[in-house]
């Protein structure tokens, strides 16, 4: 019995020494340097290729006011509440006082500056697939915004979630660098157009179902999925009949930059947020992501709840 005891001391000592060196947090390589210096102005147009503003500035933003990355706006999900954070380069309520390397470990890794995971309701997932040279260039244009000295909100996160330690081995399952969906050539729109949507533009963090825990569903990729917030579904992008098959790659195109439906109807909600970054890209960048968008599998969207 004392054999076995002890036996069982070290199997759980060795187990617990695995999990732990296998949900380290990664850090920036030292080798991991852009090509050539950071270009904070190359950076803006990255922070409108990945959205920042939509999540960290306030809702009813304008112009010059969505570049106050404050943060604040909650995400309601079955994990529990996530607040965006204080991005603005604020030394002591926002990211003032990191460096440009801890904002790109941030943006590539999920991993703080003190060595912890960060929740994958921030979408380090995609922005992984970023190349480096994007990802500094973004990180050099958020130091020179406007410091805002609003102090972020703790997320509202019940225990088991909030171990953070565990999001180690949800990385070690759902964070993949590789391209979501391979292309039946080489074409350079629309490799352009999946770097820009499986990348810097995190699209599928919204638009494809996730499985229990959270991991996104490459095999209903773009297929719609079930709203952050409320009770709402954001819809299927591919090119099923059902959803939008119909759809020219100008008219895709033409949505991106003016938020109009081929039939006329106006983007609302969330998605308008996004069309304000998407109408700030090239005409060809836009070209891209629809082109990207006509190619990808059509899946069929998922039945819709009926009302209550």
């Amino acid at each position: 019995m004392k054999r076995l005891l002890i036996g069982a001391v070290v199997l759980a000592a060795a187990g617990g020494a695995a999990f732990w060196a296998l949900t380290a947090p990664t850090r920036l390589g030292p080798d991991e340097k852009p090509t050539p210096a950071p270009d904070a102005t190359k950076g803006s147009y990255v922070f409108a290729m990945a959205g920042c503003a939509s999540c960290h500035a306030a809702p009813s933003a304008k112009g010059d006011e969505r570049l106050k990355l404050g943060g604040g706006l909650a995400f309601k999900t079955a994990f529990g509440t996530f607040y965006a954070p204080n991005i603005s380069p604020d030394p002591k309520a926002g990211i003032g006082a990191w460096s440009v390397e801890d904002i790109v470990t941030a943006m590539r890794y999920g991993t703080s500056p003190g060595g912890a995971h960060y929740y994958p309701a921030f979408p380090y997932a995609s922005y992984r697939r970023m190349t480096l040279d994007d990802s500094f260039d973004l990180a050099a244009y958020l130091k020179t915004l406007p410091a805002v000295d609003t102090i972020s909100k703790p997320h509202e996160v019940p225990f088991p979630f909030n171990v953070r330690r565990g999001l180690g081995l949800w990385k070690l399952l759902f964070v993949d660098p590789t391209p979501v969906i391979a292309l039946p050539k080489p074409d350079p729109v629309l490799e352009r157009g999946r770097y820009l949507v499986e990348g810097p533009g995190h699209c599928g963090e919204c638009h494809t179902p996730r499985n229990p825990i959270g991991g996104i569903d490459r095999s209903r990729w773009l297929g719609g999925a079930p709203a952050l917030e409320g009770d709402g579904f954001t819809p299927d992008i591919t090119p099923h009949p059902k959803a939008i098959g119909a759809w020219s790659i100008s008219d895709i195109a033409f949505y991106l930059e003016q938020g109009l439906t081929p039939d006329g109807d106006a983007v609302g909600g969330a998605m308008a947020h996004v069309v304000e970054n998407t109408a700030k890209l090239t005409k060809d960048d836009r070209t891209a992501i629809a082109t990207y968008l006509k190619a990808v599998p059509a899946i069929e969207p998922p039945p819709k709840k009926p009302k209550s």
